[in-house]
């Protein structure tokens, strides 16, 4: 059983990433939050310490098992010897589809909080959402430049932005497509269509 400790930490991450997501850093007040979750500054300062804080263990929270998932995947296809791109690519992709797609109904509530931290206009709080996402994205993207011999490390670093963009693009198209589109009832075909593109994006674009 949690304990109210537990319970209260939770409701404030909870209500952070709901507020935070609609109204960005600098538009959401501490004190929205506190009511909101029923709790007070108090508690902010002692489960987190600061409102930025409070920013970091949310999205730490937030990408953890997207982080964890393509970890286990890139670890697995090096351990195998030299993965091509296209495998490269699908680990990278269906773990980030997977953030919206599995997670119900608090999918659109962690689309919609990445999405606005990591594109915030400040660059400290982008700063801070890529000190989670670096990591692991770099290691990605070094195994991509290596899979891709023929192409500069400029040149596949460009792809690579691109397809974080396309990425983030189709996680919010997922929770409200349009007809005809693969959506959340069919995150299979989604992923698929992404990763059959994007292949073919660097396929043209850096070996032609």
């Amino acid at each position: 059983m949690e304990t109210p400790v537990e319970t209260t930490r939770e409701r404030l991450l909870n209500v952070a990433e709901q507020r935070f997501g609609e109204g960005g850093y600098e538009g959401t007040s501490l004190r929205a939050i506190t009511v909101a979750a029923a709790a007070n500054i108090a508690a902010v300062n002692y489960h987190f310490g600061s409102k930025e804080a409070l920013l970091r263990a949310a999205v730490a929270r937030a990408m953890a098992p997207v982080n964890a998932e393509r970890r286990r995947r890139l670890d697995q296809l090096e351990a195998g010897g030299s993965p091509e791109p296209e495998a490269l690519i699908r680990a990278f992709v269906e773990p980030g589809l997977e953030l919206v797609l599995r997670r119900g109904e608090r999918g659109a509530v962690v689309a919609r909080f990445i999405g606005r931290i990591a594109f915030d206009p400040s660059r400290r709080i982008r700063e801070l959402y890529a000190a989670e996402s670096e990591p692991i994205e770099s290691r990605y993207l070094a195994a991509l430049q290596q899979a891709l011999p023929q192409a500069s490390p400029d040149a596949v670093a460009f792809g690579y932005v691109n397809m974080l963009g396309l990425l983030a693009l189709h996680q919010s198209q997922a929770l409200s497509p349009t007809p005809g589109a693969a959506g959340p009832e069919d995150p299979g075909k989604l992923a698929e269509n992404l990763v059959t593109f994007l292949v073919a994006a660097f396929d043209h674009g850096l070996r032609s």
